[in-house]
């Protein structure tokens, strides 16, 4: 395995529909609004996909692996532990993130307000710097199943580094 590259890049991918009432977890924030993420942990739809970006990276699994839906440990689990897990997986494995490119499909909430938030509280769950973690928001121009406000979509690319080993 010497002669893999030092760096690896990952990407993450998870969607949830939506339910009546609120408030909505997403990107780590409660968001007071009119609608939840339906899943079996909190189902904050960001953390998922980075959970797996960063995984999947390292090639230490998934979110499905380590957190499995049909686990009762796991119902209503906060989405912010299962990231911190995964964090601690690639660093016990001599990975480091570089930067997160994160994007939100999403007609409601609008992303923008929150951004500034999420992008907080990502850094803080995963002691990283500004600068090394971006979140957009993209609506759905009313197609599909995210245009017609019936779920959202997250999407993560994560850059990992090889931590040096020291003699």
């Amino acid at each position: 395995m010497s002669d893999l590259p030092s760096i690896r890049i990952g990407l993450g991918h998870d969607t949830h529909r939506l339910g009546e009432g609120g408030p909505m977890k997403l990107g780590g924030i409660t968001i007071d609004c009119g609608f939840h993420l339906i899943g079996h942990s909190d189902a904050d739809v960001l953390l998922h996909a980075i959970t797996d970006a960063i995984l999947g990276a390292a090639c230490l699994g998934d979110i499905g692996t380590l957190f499995p839906n049909t686990a009762d440990d796991n119902k209503n689990r906060c989405s912010q532990e299962m990231l911190r897990l995964a964090h601690a997986k690639i660093l016990e494995s001599g990975w480091k993130i570089i930067n997160l490119d994160c994007v939100i499909f999403a007609t409601q909430p609008k992303i923008s307000p929150y951004r500034d938030t999420m992008i907080q509280c990502i850094q803080q769950t995963l002691g990283l710097k500004e600068g090394q973690v971006f979140v957009k928001g993209k609506t759905g121009e009313k197609v599909g199943p995210v245009g017609r406000c019936e779920a959202i979509v997250a999407e993560c690319v994560a850059l990992l580094h090889k931590v040096p080993i020291s003699n």
